[in-house]
């Protein structure tokens, strides 16, 4: 098989239909969307969440609680996962997801104590639970808040 004679499989690519050029298409003249009204009009229709005048269901439901625009959410990592890294190795938001135990780093990383440490490491991270932390220094390794 070359390149040249790859093609998509039978009944995958559908020609789109395009409306509005001529009665002979059969989708001609008003082009599918019918005599008069709001969505016959180019720009009509309703915006997302509209009733059509009925008080919409985001203003009946009562809010509750408080949201914190400014909350960090950081990444946790259990310690347990960490023992992909080898000897004596220094553990930081880069080299978490260069190994690919994390795909985004958001506003921190915490080290949560979930599991056995078995290499001395060397672990910066944001935040520490107190059992990581205990962890860490119990296998040989240290600690380092950045």
């Amino acid at each position: 098989m070359k390149l040249h004679e790859l093609s998509p499989a039978p009944g995958s690519k559908k020609t789109r239909n395009r409306v509005g050029r001529g009665i002979g298409s059969g989708n001609g003249k008003t082009a599918g969307r019918g005599h008069k009204g709001q969505n016959s009009r180019s720009g009509g229709g309703v915006r997302t969440g509209f009733e059509g005048g009925q008080m919409p269901i985001y203003r009946r439901l009562p809010k509750r609680g408080f949201n914190n625009v400014f909350r960090k959410i950081y990444a946790e990592v259990n310690i347990e996962t960490l023992n992909r890294f080898e000897d004596g190795a220094v553990v930081d938001p880069v080299a978490l997801v260069e190994v690919g135990i994390l795909k985004n780093v958001r506003d921190g990383i915490r080290i949560l104590g979930k599991g056995e440490l078995t290499k001395k490491l060397t672990v910066r991270a944001n935040g520490f639970t107190k059992s990581a932390e205990e962890k860490i220094k119990a296998a040989g390794g240290q600690v380092e808040v950045i």
